[in-house]
């Protein structure tokens, strides 16, 4: 793999992640050379590393741990720090001070909310003693059918303070989607919104409350105890047949003498309650401990150089692990920005204009969003110069090259630009960025500390500059503590550990580059195989995004002839038609950037192309509809309708 262009190097040695580097140097007697060797310590030396980092982040405690880390006989069996007790609402709330702002709301129609941590915690007390006379407590689920806002906020805090169990969706998904997750997980509170804002119009989801209310209240029985009803938009009139309404704006006020409660967990009691996109059947719901905390902690601190007081903002919604990984940020006393609507309304100045004014210094998005700067040709840095913006991050989806050269020559030259990847399952990332390493063209710049990411190559031995299963060996802090109802831990391992034994299988096909940073080529499950080689979508997808021609795309691998044979469906641009002179182009293109093998043996239009409702690519369903399997669970789309434009389609009998 050639060298790529540095796009950015570091000008500043004083980060927050050369400070505990020098921390550790000092109080152990060591001396790393460069980031390899101090990330091969914090994997090697694994348990002493979280063990300085939990003391050394300020981590609040209501008792000290007995060890580190039990390694269980399997992965999924390691219990981290026994014996220890905290509060996750705790280490979110008190670290800011009183007078400091939390919490800065963008909402769409322009309003603006602003919560200083002492007013953030008078609302996450409000909620906490209305919560507490509902008998919500340890163990129980309360769950948020809300929008990116503080109310998301506020709903979270205040059910990790009683040691609840806390789980959200987004707004704009459909009621069996809803359901798929929440009915599985029986919430004693259900905490929602009335209606939304998207590209200008009030979104009413009174209708789903209704459904959804009442088919929670048959799953949970007498359990299920309240829906509490946030007017975000304007007063809900009529509760209509929402089951067991109450109004948020009627819960009593704490007295002035009230303080919040915060309940002693362990590291092995669970917090969030997570989803997985649920393409193919139900979503898995993925228990989480306060080891994320821990991991977010060192990603926003060490990776991201966030510290208190600064102004960080993640474009994400209430669906999304982004969401959770964002919260975080109040854990360093950070401001946490936060907007719910469409980005682009109206038009693509929205979140820049937020940025610029506000001198945020972390700015987080999706790699689609990007993408789609990047096709619209926007020149950001043209009417904003950001000077205050120190860091991007982009996830969801590889970034391809053309990406990263964009944000630097349309949005701002000297930033560093991070490429993040983890997933939902550990709730934060495996690979991701660094203040104190160049960033190369295409790359993320690094394994995470504390992280033993390899990339393993089809014989199981672990391998740089090849493409292979990206794997982690060792117990890490933010691994899943079971999966809701899998009293055996059968879905668990079935999940991470049928392809190595006794070794985390993430689903990533990427490769370590000889600069040491990753390069993510897209979902194991969905790479390509013609002749038996292995075929990332993301090289096919960084080509294709070149193309002026070409709005948007998916690659799928067809079952053919004993073979494999790849089909690449486009979506034209406005006023342009796919005709054999554009089908020459794209491979043409293909083959002369990447290889004769990526070559797809069909290139065909569709109008559109299935994504879930987190804005991830869905090659699976797009495959098993080709071969005329049935997608199991279509709720986890977006846009359910466009598979039948890959249907019965008579370019791909076989």
């Amino acid at each position: 793999m050639a060298t790529q262009n540095i796009l950015w190097t570091p000008h500043s040695k004083d980060t927050n992640l050369s400070r505990f580097q020098g921390h550790l140097e000092l109080r152990f007697a060591k001396s790393f050379s460069d980031y390899v060797s101090f990330h091969k310590f914090s994997v090697d030396e694994s348990d002493l590393f979280w063990k300085e980092w939990l003391s050394y982040s300020g981590f609040k405690l209501h008792k000290e741990p007995e060890r580190t880390l039990d390694r269980g006989t399997h992965f999924s069996k390691s219990q981290w720090f026994p014996g220890a007790l905290y509060n996750f609402a705790e280490n979110l709330l008190e670290v800011g001070s009183p007078n400091d702002l939390a919490l800065v709301f963008y909402s769409e129609d322009g309003k603006i909310q602003r919560l200083k941590y002492s007013e953030l915690k008078d609302e996450v007390l409000k909620l906490q003693k209305h919560l507490i006379s509902l008998g919500v407590k340890q163990g129980d689920r309360v769950v948020g059918l809300l929008p990116n806002a503080p109310i998301a906020t506020i709903g979270m805090l205040a059910t990790t303070s009683l040691g609840a169990i806390w789980s959200s969706a987004s707004p704009d998904f459909g009621v069996r989607g809803i359901l798929d997750r929440f009915e599985q997980i029986q919430p004693k509170v259900f905490l929602s919104v009335e209606a939304y804002l998207f590209k200008g119009k009030k979104i009413s989801i009174t209708d789903k409350l209704e459904e959804v209310s009442l088919q929670l209240a048959k799953a949970g029985g007498s359990e299920f105890k309240q829906t509490i009803i946030y007017d975000f938009v304007e007063p809900l009139k009529d509760f209509g047949k929402i089951h067991s309404p109450f109004r948020y704006s009627d819960i009593n006020p704490p007295n002035s003498s009230d303080k919040i409660i915060y309940t002693s967990i362990s590291f092995s009691d669970p917090v969030y309650i997570m989803f997985s996109s649920g393409t193919t059947g139900l979503p898995k719901c993925i228990v989480q401990g306060g080891g994320v905390l821990l991991n977010h902690t060192k990603e926003l601190s060490l990776h991201c150089n966030l510290s208190k007081q600064d102004r960080f903002f993640y474009y994400t919604t209430c669906g999304w692990m982004m969401w959770n990984w964002s919260q975080s940020a109040l854990a360093l006393g950070a401001t946490l920005y936060q907007f719910d609507g469409n980005p682009f309304h109206p038009s693509w100045e929205t979140l820049w204009s937020m940025a610029e004014k506000e001198s945020i210094q972390v700015f987080g998005t999706s790699a689609k969003y990007l993408s789609v700067l990047e096709e619209e040709k926007v020149q950001v840095k043209s009417k904003y110069p950001l000077p205050a913006l120190k860091v991007i991050l982009s996830t969801g989806s590889p970034l391809p090259n053309s990406g990263f050269r964009y944000v630097y020559e349309n949005i701002k030259k000297d930033v560093q630009l991070s490429s993040i990847s983890g997933g939902t399952d550990l709730n934060g990332c495996f690979a991701l960025g660094n203040p104190t390493l160049p960033v190369f063209e295409g790359q993320i710049q690094c394994k995470g500390l504390g992280m033993d990411v390899q990339v393993f190559d089809d014989m199981g031995k672990s391998v740089e500059n090849e493409k292979g299963e990206l794997v982690c060996p060792t117990p890490f802090p933010s691994m899943p503590l079971s999966f809701w109802n899998d009293e055996s831990g059968a879905k668990y391992k079935s999940a991470y550990f049928e392809t190595y034994d006794n070794i985390w299988c993430h689903g990533d096909f990427a490769s370590i580059t000889k600069e040491l940073g990753l390069v993510i080529y897209g979902r194991s499950d969905a790479t390509l195989n013609p002749g038996g080689v292995r075929i990332g979508t993301a090289d096919i997808y960084s080509v294709v995004s070149t193309i002026s021609e070409v709005k948007d795309s998916v690659i799928i691998g067809q079952e053919y002839k004993d073979d494999v044979r790849v089909v690449l469906f486009v979506v034209t641009a406005p006023g342009i038609s796919l005709d054999e002179t554009l089908i020459k182009k794209i491979k043409e293109k293909i083959k002369l950037e990447t290889s004769p093998r990526h070559v797809p043996a069909l290139v065909l239009s569709v109008p559109e192309i299935p994504y879930t409702v987190n804005g991830k690519k869905v090659e699976i369903a797009v495959k098993q509809t080709v071969a005329g399997l049935e997608v199991k669970n279509k709720n986890a789309l977006a846009n359910p309708n466009s598979l039948e434009h890959f249907k019965n389609r008579k370019e791909l009998s076989v």
